[in-house]
C-alpha cells in the first residue's frame, strides 16, 4: 500500500505542474479550437436540413476519420513535451522511493492525463452541438441523411451504413474513445522512451515521424498518388489496416464481419502490446539512467 501511495503522489505532483502552466492552457485551448473546426461541418449540415443530432454523434462522425485523430494526437506533444518531469523535486523523490516506483508514477500520470485530454475533447464536441442534440441512444435523422443520401456522401464525413446498422451512438462513441485513448497512450509512451534514451528533441521528432508514417499509410492518399485500381486498393487497404497504428485507431478501418481488416479487439491487443513494449524499454533504461538536474525551483 505504501508503494501505491508513493506512485499516486508522484502522479499528483506532475498534475500540480498544470497550475498556471501556459503550455497546458494552450494545449486545451487548441484542442477546443480543433474540435470547433472539425465539428463545424457536421453542425452546419444539421442546420441546413433543420434536423437534430444525438449528443455524441459529432464526436463519432468527427473522430471516425484518421486525419482528425492524427491532428488531435499531435497536441499531445505539448502536453507531454517534458516527460519524464526532471524538475527540482525529483532528487528528493529518488531519495525516498526507488526508480521503479518513480517510473510507475510517471506511467499513472500519462494514463490519467491522456484520459483527461480525450474526455475534454469528447466534452467539447458535445458542448458545441448541445443546442440541437438529444441524449437518447438512437441515431438521429441527421445521421440517416449522412449515411444513406448522396448529400451526405458529398460532405466527405465518415458516416458509413455499417456504423448505423451495427452499433448504437454510445457504443460507437465508447469504441472510438478507447481506440483514440490507446493510440494517444502509445504516442505518450513513445515520447517517454525517446526522451529517456535520446532527449527531448528526439522525443518530439520521433512523434512527428511516427505521425507522418501513419499519415502516408492512408488508403485514400495512396490511391490519389498512384491511381491504383479498386482490386489492388482493397489489398493495400487490408495491409495498411494492419501495419499502420493510425489506421488501427480509426473505427472504420476494422473488420465488421466481411473483410480481412483487423477486428476491434485485435487492434486493442496490438496497442496494448506496443504500449507494454515501450514501458518495458523505459523500465529497463531507467535503471541505468543518469539524472542531470540543473538549477532549483524558487
Amino acid at each position: 500500500m505504501d508503494n501505491i501511495r508513493k506512485v499516486v503522489l508522484v502522479a499528483l505532483y506532475n498534475f500540480h505542474g498544470w497550475y498556471k502552466n501556459p503550455r497546458i492552457l494552450i494545449t486545451f485551448a487548441l484542442s477546443f479550437i480543433l474540435c470547433f473546426l472539425l465539428t463545424n461541418k457536421v453542425i452546419q449540415f444539421a442546420e441546413s436540413y433543420h434536423t437534430t443530432m444525438q449528443l455524441v454523434e459529432a464526436f463519432v462522425w468527427t473522430f471516425s476519420d484518421s486525419n482528425s485523430i492524427l491532428l488531435s494526437s499531435l497536441l499531445l506533444v505539448l502536453l507531454f513535451a517534458d516527460i519524464p518531469f526532471l524538475n527540482a523535486a525529483v532528487p528528493f523523490y529518488l531519495v525516498r522511493i526507488d526508480r521503479k516506483t518513480w517510473l510507475l508514477g510517471q506511467t499513472l500520470y500519462i494514463l490519467l492525463a491522456t484520459g483527461v485530454y480525450l474526455a475534454f475533447i469528447l466534452g467539447a464536441t458535445m458542448l458545441l452541438c448541445q443546442n440541437d442534440a438529444f441524449v437518447g441512444n438512437i441515431w438521429s435523422e441527421t445521421a440517416a441523411i449522412l449515411g444513406y443520401s448522396a448529400a451526405g456522401q458529398a460532405t466527405g464525413l465518415t458516416v458509413t451504413v455499417k456504423t448505423l446498422e451495427m452499433s448504437t451512438p454510445y457504443a460507437c462513441m465508447g469504441t472510438i474513445f478507447v481506440l483514440m485513448l490507446l493510440y494517444a497512450l502509445l504516442i505518450a509512451f513513445l515520447m517517454l522512451v525517446l526522451n529517456i534514451l535520446k532527449g527531448q528533441i528526439w522525443s518530439v521528432a520521433g512523434v512527428f515521424i511516427f505521425s507522418l508514417y501513419g499519415f502516408l499509410l492512408n488508403p485514400q492518399l495512396i490511391q490519389t498518388l498512384f491511381g491504383w485500381p479498386a482490386q489492388l486498393m482493397y489489398k493495400a487497404n487490408v495491409i495498411v489496416g494492419w501495419v499502420s497504428p493510425l489506421n488501427q485507431a480509426t473505427y472504420g478501418m476494422h473488420n465488421f464481419g466481411y473483410d480481412l481488416l483487423p477486428r476491434i479487439w485485435q487492434s486493442c491487443a496490438i496497442f496494448a502490446l506496443l504500449i507494454l513494449l515501450c514501458y518495458g524499454i523505459a523500465f529497463y533504461t531507467i535503471r541505468t539512467y543518469n539524472f542531470h538536474f540543473i538549477g532549483t525551483e524558487g
